[in-house]
């Protein structure tokens, strides 16, 4: 599986160049100047990666909750409390 395109094609082929392996459900690498700098997903892909992130940031915050990491303070007492660290 060879889904790497370079900027320069890009440049010239536009979404062209994207489309067979968009059309298979690939991401698609784009290097510029031999280095893999961009990554182009479908939005389908691109908001189940986005799902992910949330459902792992959820599960973080309720083991804090669970360790007791978290403060209830007002947002007075939290200001005060950040500006002193």
């Amino acid at each position: 599986m060879n889904n790497f395109i370079t900027a320069n094609e890009l440049k010239t082929k536009g979404i062209s160049a994207i489309s067979p392996f968009a059309k298979k459900g690939w991401e698609t690498v784009v290097k510029v100047r031999g280095v893999d700098t961009y990554v182009v997903l479908s939005t389908e892909s691109f908001n189940r990666l986005r799902e992910c992130e949330l459902a792992v940031a959820i599960m973080e915050a309720q083991k804090d909750i669970t360790d007791g990491k978290f403060h209830d303070d007002s947002v007075e007492e939290h200001l005060k409390r950040i500006s002193n660290d």
